[in-house]
């Protein structure tokens, strides 16, 4: 066992109760230092207190207790209080291991209780540690050492020590120990050595359904549920146990309908579901959408007196918020006498997941006041929601969050996520902080960073760190080349866009999908090689969808093609009915041509078939709260003093020299009116709240669901250098720096 990390044990700073306090005349004398009388003390009434402690104060009150009543002279009281203090959920481990150091020659029962109060603990290596202690010090370690000392190598990975510690267990004998059997099994299995797994469990006569089920998992964790199936129906005696395994690996492996499939075979066989049986169904049928299985849960749930569950309603609120019932989520949340940490977590998820943001983000600020700790997994699910909204405000705040509690976080999808966050919500610089500052980075990390600043038409950096990116050996994926070929196509770059996607095509052997195939028609369209770019779409491997065509249709509006935009909208309007988005382009076509009789008929259209042009929309956040506009809003409680600025916002426009352009506004209307719908845009409303809601100096950030028009575009731009304020905007497809009359586009959207 020298192999095995030493033990480096340090005091903590934690006093045990003084020992000078006179004992009561408890008959010592009755009682051999070697082998107290246990029948004498199981009963005794200063360990029977510990069955009542709720808190490290009332424990250390029982240990006073105790060491008055001279029972701390026996190791049996001690390894009562050591076990209280390492196994129970109201105990205290390091108060435990300073009750350990104070006895001069543990026994074999106190050894494998600190070992087992390790092994469940969040840092299992000291079971190992502790275990190379104990066979320095001569005790020899018996069947209930063993169970636990391998949970630990599971958990730790530490398979050299397993090999070591399974040498150990056959040179005591103790292999034919079913517990320490099945130990073994789950040990070699759980740290991905299946064949030495496959050698322990084959070579033993003790193969009974746990043993099974250990070698099942194991198989279930590199996802051979085929394996792991003819494990399971060799099986003579299977328990619920064995049923689980099978049900929680295929809803791990996202094969959800053979999950739902067993488990309703596992019904059919009599097997009464537990609580893991019912969380792992209820997964998969979140996963899956499979709503009516879920509510049979439910009633079976209910029937069975386990509504009061914790697991089981979390789970429960999980599965109705993934299928879309989030009303009924919200109630069985609210219903809850009492909620975890988790309970939050799907409740806010559920919102993030169904893009309820605003809702999520509510939830998220009532779970603060509630005094519950968010998790990492909370931050999961608040991130992309300020990142949709553009809450920076509250996004720093969580950042800050981070950085106290979870410094040392080995969570790499958290950081990810803030650079995402600082990405989307316009503050590129931060995103870059954030990434520089990653001492551990996964390719998620890189393509989050490369798309973040494709995002802000920063190509030069976002192809830059690319280079930086393959250059280090890491292999760049289809999510890579999205980011690279968009930067791209924000930035005009015809020829290394052509390269990229030859590169990733030939160099990467990665098939180009619907989004690459889009950057590269909108790259061709913008340029006005509409030749080049039909021949790209009859020759995609897959049917095009409605944003490749949608691509095409913009580049027709850009370069007034209007024929071909009247075939392409065509193909958009059978292939999306519904959609209103290709009915306004080709009006717009129409309007940028002079065709009015055209663009009324196309409006007229849009009417009879009761669709409607979705509304321009802008959020903006001021002071932690977001607040959101649509065209000519008159809501806002600050409403007067909104259009007040914006009336100001157009004098001086109109002092500068700036012309609107209403040659995309309905033909009927006079010019007055055509500039005042203009004005009224949901962007202009955003940045006059934000004029009179900040600081003179201060950036305006402001998210638009829609593309910006050309006239709000060059207002904006004048707007930065009349007001001295930079003003960030992210539209639909990209982000926009206004500074001093210049966009960081340089008109190219």
């Amino acid at each position: 066992m020298s192999s095995l990390i030493p033990l480096k044990t340090s005091k903590r700073e934690m006093a045990l109760p003084s020992t000078s306090v006179p004992m009561s005349p408890f008959p010592l004398h009755l009682l051999p230092s070697s082998d107290p009388p246990y029948k004498l003390l199981q009963n005794h009434p200063s360990l029977s207190l510990l069955s009542k402690c709720r808190t490290v104060q009332t424990l250390k009150q029982v240990h006073s207790h105790i060491i008055k009543t001279g029972l701390h002279h026996t190791q049996f009281a001690l390894s009562k209080l050591i076990e209280f203090c390492a196994l129970s959920p109201f105990g205290d481990l390091p108060y435990a291991l300073l009750l350990f150091e104070s006895i001069d020659e543990p026994n074999q029962v106190i050894w494998n209780t600190m070992i087992r109060g390790f092994s469940l603990s969040s840092s299992p290596g000291l079971a190992l540690e502790f275990y190379v202690k104990m066979i320095w010090s001569g005790i020899v370690p018996n069947s209930y050492t063993f169970p636990f000392v391998l949970k630990s190598c599971a958990k730790t990975a530490s398979t050299q020590e397993g090999r070591q510690i399974h040498g150990q267990v056959l040179k005591l004998g103790l292999d034919s120990d079913a517990f320490v059997h099945t130990s073994l099994i789950n040990m070699y299995a759980q740290n991905g050595e299946l064949a030495n797994a496959r050698l322990v469990f084959d070579k033993s006569h003790l193969r009974d359904a746990v043993s099974y089920t250990a070698l099942i998992t194991g198989y279930v964790l590199i996802g051979y549920m085929e394996n792991a199936r003819k494990l399971f129906d060799e099986i003579p005696m299977r328990d619920v146990v064995s049923w689980n395994a099978m049900i929680a690996g295929y809803a791990q492996t996202g094969q959800r309908e053979e999950a739902l499939a067993f488990f309703e075979e596992m019904i059919r066989a009599n097997v009464v579901p537990n609580e893991s049986t019912l969380v792992s169904v209820l997964s998969a049928c979140a996963q899956s959408g499979s709503l009516e299985l879920g509510k049979w849960v439910r009633s079976w749930i209910n029937e069975h007196g386990l509504g009061s569950n914790l697991h089981l309603a979390n789970a429960l609120i999980d599965m109705y918020s993934k299928c879309g019932y989030l009303d009924t989520a919200f109630d069985l949340f609210e219903g809850l006498q009492q909620r975890d940490v988790i309970s939050w977590n799907v409740m806010i998820g559920g919102y993030t997941h169904r893009s309820y943001y605003k809702e999520a983000l509510g939830l998220f600020r009532r779970m603060l006041r509630s005094n519950i700790e968010p998790s990492d997994v909370t931050f999961l699910s608040v991130l992309p929601a300020c990142a949709t909204l553009g809450a920076l405000d509250l996004g720093k705040w969580i950042h800050a969050y981070i950085d106290k509690n979870f410094q040392n976080s080995t969570n790499v999808s958290l950081w990810t996520s803030l650079i995402d966050m600082y990405a989307k919500c316009g503050s590129i610089e931060a995103a870059q902080q954030v990434f520089n500052g990653m001492e551990h980075k996964n390719l998620a990390s890189w393509n989050a960073m490369i798309s973040g600043l494709a995002m802000h038409g920063v190509a030069d950096k976002a192809l830059e760190l690319f280079s930086q990116m393959t250059g280090g050996g890491l292999k760049p994926d289809d999510i890579t080349f999205v980011g690279v070929l968009s930067a791209c196509t924000h930035a005009g770059l015809l020829g290394l866009g052509r390269q990229y996607f030859s590169s990733m095509v030939q160099d990467y052997a990665i098939s180009p999908d619907l989004q690459h195939y889009g950057c590269m028609v909108n790259l061709l369209g913008r340029a006005g090689l509409f030749d080049e770019a039909e021949a790209l779409i009859q020759n995609m491997e897959m049917k095009p969808d409605g944003a490749i065509w949608g691509s095409l249709l913009g580049a027709c509006r850009v370069h007034k093609r209007v024929e071909l935009g009247e075939s392409v909208a065509q193909r958009l309007f059978e292939l999306e009915p519904e959609n209103p988005g290709p009915y306004v382009l080709l009006s717009n076509i129409y309007a940028g041509a002079g065709r009015w009789d055209d663009v009324a008929r196309i409006r007229t259209l849009l009417n009879n078939k009761g669709m409607r042009k979705v509304p321009g929309c802008s959020s903006i956040e001021v002071d932690s709260v977001v607040h959101e506009f649509l065209v000519s809003d008159k809501v806002h409680p600050r409403c007067k003093e909104i259009y007040d600025m914006l009336n100001e916002v157009d004098t001086l426009l109109d002092k500068a020299g700036f012309v609107p352009d209403t040659s995309e506004v309905i033909r009927d209307m006079d010019e007055e009116w055509k500039e005042g719908a203009l004005s009224h845009h949901s962007e202009k409303l955003a940045i006059a709240f934000g004029l009179i809601s900040t600081k003179p100096g201060t950036t305006i950030r402001i998210v638009k669901n829609l593309r910006v028009c050309g006239n709000c575009h060059s207002a904006t731009k004048l707007i930065s250098k009349i007001f001295n304020r930079e003003i960030i905007a992210r539209d639909r497809n990209r982000f926009h720096h206004f500074k001093d009359g210049f966009c960081s586009c340089k008109d190219y959207w």
